[in-house]
């Protein structure tokens, strides 16, 4: 990357693209496109399949491409991603609109996971907001931030569907539900592309990864997926098609296989669901390499594998060049058509031509935009405000929190004065020595009344390998030269001259994420042993909570007075825990995903089937599915979490006893604010079909809607339910309603509520 910035710098080749204007409108593109691809040589037409990474920028996987300079000036480039910034972009976008023969404008991607400077909580805690309004903001504002900075197109969002925790990426999806899953990928996307994708602002946005990867077995990253098509296509794929339905502009195959064919190469999935059943007309990209790594899978050597992808329905290799270096042969050979290079082909033009880089290659390439977009104080405070929305409260023993603006706190913990694990997992564009830590935040929020006594207390983790694994992109886990009984002893000392504790622990960030997969959810050792020594000094206790995933934690629920979850929370961490602990922001969020007693339950979701022995009650029963050493019960069920308020609810109301099929059904429930503060409470709808024909889920999420209630306020929630919401794919792939009886929940979380129940008729 080094040379290609000097190389173009020495040339001073700074001047616009003199490309002839596009046309606008879908019948001009066609005509457009199809004119450019007459002019192109087979070379130029696999070179625009061609997604590469320069190195020396950005890196998200193990492999860099190589003479990239040379490759973009021959024509046989199509997008570039890990370099960012105007000047560096405009350097490589000069050299293919100056010097390639037909002057083809690049995409320049980058992975814009959870914000871009000024990150956002990692998704799954953005998920817990179910907030859809601030989701969609927080991607509004990526989008700005990101295009200010010369980019057009992101890897996000990812909506794979998990249950189980054990899988590092479940720190990048929402969670276990299809239903919440769906919303949240509509709110993303929307959030990305705005309503005109040819503004400079608006960006790009991919969905992925397709299909099914949130199931890898035993929660192993990459591995094999197999399920049932009814599951899939009742529990797996609506997040894909919710954003395919938004609108969003290009798909990503995913790493695992699929009835044994590795999505990348999967036309099943590729063309007959994607692009056949579900209408998608967009860019279909491939994972990091994904392609090349199918001679693993077995599936042949890469002229093999990159025509199998092709046939299959892909239309850019990233990074691998298998489509650039064999697609030819395979032609020549008659492994692969000149239609379907063509097909590809176009589509890659045609994101190009929705972006508006035929009229303008340099439209997202403004050197004054990063100065004035980019982390700016009001990014910084919707990072702020998302972030404390996200928190959920687990537990508040004796209404320990929230805290005094007065007095002494204790805040201990390897989590408690550290910048380097606030972003989380995939912020590679975030600088995590600009994220605000909790002591600084405890300090700025409580104000002059409040003293700050800090001790470390613990490391994250004792073991040098372990944290070798984790510190690859940088220092995540610092192991501390003092004797871990020396730590306890400070963080005793401090625990003593305080009138609270506040011990801030968990994961750090890249205990979760890609290649992040564990065996072992629980608290690392050495933060277990801190906390029981905190818990033996009498003083109040609260646990803040920071995480990737789910863990298994049912000994520091008994050891804490309070738990706050907060995830890995971004830029403005702690500034956004002060403001939940000190009561400025009362915590609103909910879990996406259950939390298990212990590993032995995973996977774990609220969604069950019930089985003809059900284990209905929480006794142990024999012969009945119970477990001999464990509850079925989670240790926080999906749906999950508290507020410094209570919330009742009564008056639970359907507006008729029975529903035809092309009917409307009207559930209301009344919900008041018991307590002594203003909250917010998410208010949630599940329905059970009682009698079908195939086993259904004990419940499921059809409904929810986020209100704030001043203290004593009532407010009446209405949901309205058609035949549509009760609907489910059948063994023939038909998607339909069961006449039949259903009972109604309405509540708090999956685990209580009110319910009613209601006949659908024919």
């Amino acid at each position: 990357m080094k040379n290609l910035l000097f190389l173009i710098l020495a040339l001073g080749i700074f001047t616009a693209c003199q490309e002839k204007k596009a046309p606008q409108g879908n019948a001009e593109m066609d005509s457009f496109i199809t004119d450019l691809l007459n002019q192109m040589t087979l070379e130029e037409k696999l070179g625009q399949l061609n997604l590469i990474t320069p190195g020396g920028g950005i890196t998200t996987g193990a492999a860099v491409s190589t003479d990239v300079e040379e490759k973009i000036k021959a024509g046989k480039v199509g997008g570039v991603f890990g370099i960012t910034g105007p000047e560096k972009i405009r350097m490589a976008q000069d050299l293919a609109v100056q010097h390639s023969r037909l002057k083809i404008p690049l995409i320049f991607g980058l992975d814009v996971i959870h914000g871009y400077k000024a990150t956002f909580p990692i998704p799954i805690g953005i998920s817990c907001s179910w907030d859809m309004e601030l989701i969609e903001k927080s991607a509004r504002v990526a989008a700005q931030e990101a295009t200010a900075d010369g980019l057009a197109w992101t890897f996000s969002p990812m909506v794979d569907i998990s249950r189980d925790p054990r899988w590092g990426r479940v720190s990048e999806g929402s969670g276990e539900d299809p239903y919440l899953g769906s919303r949240i990928a509509e709110a993303m996307v929307k959030g990305y592309q705005g309503d005109d994708l040819s503004k400079n602002n608006t960006i790009l946005s991919t969905v992925k990864h397709f299909a099914l990867y949130g199931a890898s077995e035993a929660g192993r990253d990459y591995n094999t997926v197999d399920m049932s098509r009814i599951r899939m296509y009742n529990d797996y794929f609506p997040p894909y098609k919710a954003a395919v339905d938004a609108g969003v502009g290009s798909v990503m195959s995913s790493f695992n296989d699929v009835d044994g064919i590795p999505a990348t190469g999967n036309r099943w999935l590729l063309t007959e669901i994607l692009r056949d059943s579900w209408g998608f007309d967009g860019l279909v990209v491939s994972d990091y390499t994904s392609v090349n790594e199918m001679i693993a899978h077995g599936m042949g050597d890469l002229q093999a594998v990159s025509a199998l992808a092709l046939n299959a329905g892909l239309d850019m290799d990233m990074v691998g060049e298998g489509f650039l270096t064999t697609l030819q042969q395979s032609l020549e050979e008659g492994k692969v058509k000149q239609a379907d290079i063509d097909r590809a082909c176009r589509r890659v033009l045609e994101a190009k031509y929705k972006l508006g880089l035929f009229d303008d290659p340099y439209r997202y390439i403004d050197e004054s935009r990063p100065a004035n977009e980019i982390l700016t104080a009001e990014n910084r405070q919707v990072a702020r405000e998302v972030a404390a929305n996200s928190f959920v409260l687990l537990k508040n023993e004796g209404n320990v929190l929230p805290l005094k603006k007065s007095g002494t706190i204790g805040l201990v913990g390897p989590l408690a004065n550290n910048k380097n694990n606030m972003l989380g997992t995939w912020a590679v564009s975030g600088d995590p020595q600009l994220s605000v830590p909790v002591m600084d935040g405890m300090v700025s929020v409580g104000g002059t009344d409040v003293k700050v006594l800090y001790a470390k207390g613990a490391n994250i983790s004792n073991d040098p390998e372990f944290a070798a694994k984790i510190n690859v992109f940088g220092e995540r886990i610092d192991i501390d030269p003092r004797t871990p009984q020396a730590m306890i002893a400070e963080a005793l000392s401090v625990a003593s001259r305080s009138d609270v504790v506040v011990a801030v622990v968990g994961e750090a960030s890249e205990m979760s994420g890609e290649a992040a997969s564990r065996t072992d959810i629980s608290l690392p050792e050495p933060q277990k042993e801190l906390l029981k020594a905190l818990r033996k000094t009498g003083k109040p206790l609260v646990v803040v909570l920071m995480t990737g995933r789910p863990m298994t934690i049912p000994e520091e629920k008994e050891l804490a007075d309070a738990i706050l979850l907060t995830w890995h929370p971004g830029v403005e961490a702690g500034n956004a825990i002060a403001d939940v602990l000190f009561g400025d922001v009362n915590p609103s969020g909910k879990l996406t995903m259950t939390f298990p007693r212990n590993v032995g339950q995973i996977p774990i979701y609220y969604s069950i089937r019930s089985t003809g022995r059900p284990g209905a009650t929480e006794e142990f029963q024999k012969f009945q599915s119970y477990y001999l050493d464990a509850p079925n019960s989670p240790l926080y069920p999906f749906g999950y979490g508290l507020s410094y308020t209570t919330f009742g609810y009564s008056d639970l109301m359907l507006s008729q006893a029975s529903m035809p099929m092309d009917g409307t059904l009207e559930v209301s429930v009344k919900v008041t604010n018991n307590g002594d503060r203003a909250g917010q409470e998410v208010v949630q709808l599940y329905i059970r079909d009682l009698v079908a024909s195939q086993t259904r889920p004990v419940k499921e999420l059809k409904g929810f809607k986020k209100i704030a209630l001043d203290k004593g306020e009532s407010q009446t929630v209405t949901f309205t339910l058609t035949a549509q919401d009760l609907a489910f794919y059948h063994m023939d792939m038909s998607h339909k309603a069961e006449p039949g009886e259903f009972t109604i929940f309405a509540g708090p979380g999956s685990h209580e509520g009110l319910s009613a129940n209601f006949t659908l008729t024919e």
